[in-house]
């Protein structure tokens, strides 16, 4: 009881020493404020935060997640055909997939894909 009564003492003394040597040897510089600031999309912070947004990055980042979501859900499906073949596993596979090429093309068709022009 004492001994981890002991080391619970301990530990939060260590853990506040080594916060309060931290806080005290930072480099706090307010003319470092760019550094300190987040970092939005490649946008300059000190500036104006109403400036135009590009709706092509949007688009761009609306098909990657798109994509990105597409290969989550492709994930179960490779590791139930290497187990066990199943023609209604298969058959959705398919078609899901038919539905994410025709979006695909439908986007190359618009022109979304196209970065610069």
């Amino acid at each position: 009881m004492v001994n981890s009564l002991l080391n619970s003492v301990v530990a939060c003394f260590l853990s506040s020493l080594v916060m309060c040597l931290g806080w005290i040897l930072a480099k706090r510089m307010i003319s470092d404020r760019e550094k300190m600031s987040a970092f939005e999309c490649g946008f300059d912070p000190i500036k104006s935060a109403r400036s135009p947004f590009s709706l092509r990055f949007f688009l761009l980042a609306i098909i990657f997640l798109i994509f990105d979501v597409e290969i989550v859900l492709l994930f179960p499906v490779l590791s139930t055909i290497v187990f066990s073949f199943n023609l209604n596993v298969n058959l959705g596979t398919y078609i899901f997939l038919l539905m994410l090429m025709v979006g695909l093309f439908y986007e190359w068709k618009e022109g979304s894909l196209d970065w610069a022009q």
